[in-house]
């Protein structure tokens, strides 16, 4: 069988009647394309199935055109949205990526994975392991001496030693906090996700600050800690109904405790919103079909997949080349979530979203 002649650049810049480096400049979407020009181009590439030589573009370039990306935890919601939108962005702007995914959020085995990630010739690295413990300790010693642009996923506690983007999670806190108490709680309980984690502490963080400011005092034994996990959430309210029989609220750190949470409700009598009100965190899809519905906080996951390869992108590119990690400023953007009102709360009069 004989294989069909690959078409080169130059044969498409012949039939479009422009130069090569007009067609280069379409594939890698370059600003400075006459909108006419680059619809002309756009046409013959698709009119001919033409694919550019990815290994022969690289080398021309010093580039792979592929980002490393490095994650933990994709039975987790927020982590799966993440990388999902990290790789439908990466292949929207022309670029693969090297999948790595640790097993655990300890540290050990960065040494290896980043030598692999150099091996493979990377023009970046998206590292989206959330904060646990100590595990980005490794950053302030030689994170900063690789050879490629590395951008942080998740927040970072203390000062940021590389680019981070994330969410607000003691927003998070907060929001669901205030809800409870606008709805009319008075003794507001919180499960939190494993204490080891940056996110959950900040989302306790949130709820400290919202319960001291409304003139309440802060209960250590209404705070219960979780896995993330429905039966964790479930336990948590038993152990805080035994603690206070009282109790009128939950906050429960994600979505699935929440689950947990009103089922314990349920099996105990009480009722919910009208005994107990609960606000859970993700907004998953399942979550408008929890009974009752459950409100919840919604975090812009999607985006910050999308920001994280655009930014890094931005880097790769800069003028000269950013080639070593170091060279790029420190900044840390956190996404603002919203909250998402169902009919698990007591109702307010203010909320961000109703549905």
């Amino acid at each position: 069988m004989t294989m069909a002649k690959r078409l080169t650049i130059r044969e498409v810049a012949a039939a479009a009647g422009v130069s090569t480096q007009t067609v280069s400049r379409v594939i890698n979407n370059h600003p400075d394309v006459a909108p006419e020009t680059f619809a002309r181009v756009q046409a013959v590439i698709e009119k001919t199935g033409y694919e550019p030589n990815m290994l022969a573009r690289g080398l021309t370039q010093g580039r792979s055109h592929v980002l490393g990306v490095v994650v933990y935890g994709l039975d987790y919601f927020g982590p799966s949205r993440v990388v999902a939108a990290i790789e439908r962005q990466a292949a929207e702007m022309g670029y693969g990526i090297s999948l790595n995914l640790i097993l655990g959020t300890e540290s050990d085995g960065v040494g290896q994975m980043l030598s692999n990630l150099r091996s493979r010739q990377v023009d970046g690295i998206i590292w989206a392991i959330p904060e646990v413990g100590d595990n980005r300790a490794w950053m302030r010693t030689h994170g900063r001496d690789l050879p490629v642009p590395v951008m942080l996923v998740g927040g970072m506690a203390g000062v940021a030693c590389l680019p981070c983007i994330g969410i607000d999670n003691a927003a998070i806190g907060r929001l669901a906090t205030e809800h409870l108490l606008a709805g009319g709680a008075r003794h507001v309980g919180i499960v939190t996700g494993p204490r080891t984690w940056w996110e959950a502490e900040q989302r306790l963080q949130g709820w400290r600050e919202t319960i001291a400011a409304a003139g309440h005092t802060v209960d250590e034994s209404l705070i219960i800690e979780g896995d993330w996990t429905v039966d964790s959430g479930e336990q948590a309210l038993y152990r805080m109904i035994e603690a206070h029989p009282e109790i009128d609220a939950v906050f429960a750190s994600n979505d699935q405790m929440a689950l947990g949470a009103i089922y314990g409700a349920h099996k105990t009598g009480r009722r919910v919103p009208e005994d107990l009100s609960v606000v859970g965190v993700d907004n998953i899809a399942e979550a408008s079909h929890f009974w009752p519905p459950l409100t919840t906080v919604h975090q812009p996951l999607a985006e910050i997949g999308v920001m994280a390869v655009q930014v890094i992108d931005q880097m790769i590119m800069e003028t000269p080349p950013l080639r070593r990690s170091q060279e790029v400023q420190p900044e840390v953007r956190l996404l603002e979530p919203e909250l998402v009102v169902r009919d698990s709360s007591r109702s307010v009069r203010r909320s961000s979203i109703v549905e």
